[in-house]
């Protein structure tokens, strides 16, 4: 019978820790090592659905991407969400455990997972670690055959879940695209990387208005700016992957939509 420390074992040599940012917090948030796994599911977040997903499908782990507690915490009482979750999986004997950006530097991490949906080549870091540069945060590759920002960002709109905020558009439309820059999550602050790297085109999430437009009135390259969860979604496959490969567990990808914008007016 495989276990959570199985599990754990399985993700931590797929996405070392090691590879984690310092102020990161990832691995095991609550549950046994010991306590048997038949079942696990991933999420990009923790939070009330995807917890009573997990509960409601008999998983013993969910795995996420993004921490529970990434800012820490002094109580775990359920007189808040993230307390009554925590609190939820406990009693349901189901593990939470999380790689972030251990998962976002790992060579087949939320970078790779977002490239290999656009068929990126040559591929290199955007960031390198600077102890394995041959890893690190975001992509660089060339698209196989070219197309327009636009063209790119329908495409992207095609294979990303759907999100009430769309995908938004900086720069010229029109604009020519080989050479592809892309860090999931937030990446304003690769900005200065990407105007190095001569990419076309920036792919990512959360980008702050001054940033975005100081980039692009002093001659940057056109972005496309999906949503957090849209853009990190991709790389819960390669956990379930890595998982299914050297396990017999069943498994699930969760299709609940965790962005906060639930809405568009």
């Amino acid at each position: 019978m495989n276990t959570v420390a199985d599990i754990m074992r399985i993700l931590d040599g797929e996405f070392p820790p090691r590879l984690a940012e310092t102020w990161d917090r990832v691995g095991l948030t609550a549950g046994d090592p010991a306590q048997p796994v038949t079942r696990v599911g991933f999420a990009v977040d923790p939070c009330e659905a995807t917890v009573e997903e997990a509960v409601s499908r008999g998983a013993q782990m969910l795995v996420t991407h993004h921490p529970l507690y990434l800012r820490g915490t002094s109580s775990v009482a359920a007189v808040t969400g993230k307390g009554r979750w925590i609190q939820r999986l406990i009693k349901a004997d189901c593990a939470l455990f999380s790689a972030h950006t251990n998962a976002d530097a790992a060579a087949r991490g939320s970078a790779t997972a977002l490239a290999d949906l656009l068929r990126l080549e040559n591929r290199r870091p955007l960031s390198p670690n600077p102890d394995y540069p041959q890893l690190g945060i975001g992509k660089i590759g060339e698209l196989p055959v070219t197309m327009s920002v636009e063209e790119l960002a329908r495409r992207l709109k095609a294979l990303l879940p759907e999100t009430q905020p769309g995908i938004l558009i900086g720069g010229d439309p029109g604009r020519i695209v080989r050479t592809v820059a892309l860090s999931p999550g937030a990446g304003d602050s690769f900005l200065d990387a990407v105007s190095l790297s001569g990419a076309d085109v920036y792919i990512t999430a959360d980008l702050r208005h001054h940033r975005a437009t100081d980039h692009l009135w002093n001659g940057g390259c056109a972005l496309i700016s999906v949503t957090h969860f849209a853009s990190e979604w991709p790389v819960l496959k390669n956990m379930e992957r890595a998982v299914k490969d050297a396990l017999q567990v069943q498994t699930y990808v969760s299709a609940i939509v965790t962005d906060p914008w639930t809405q568009r007016v």
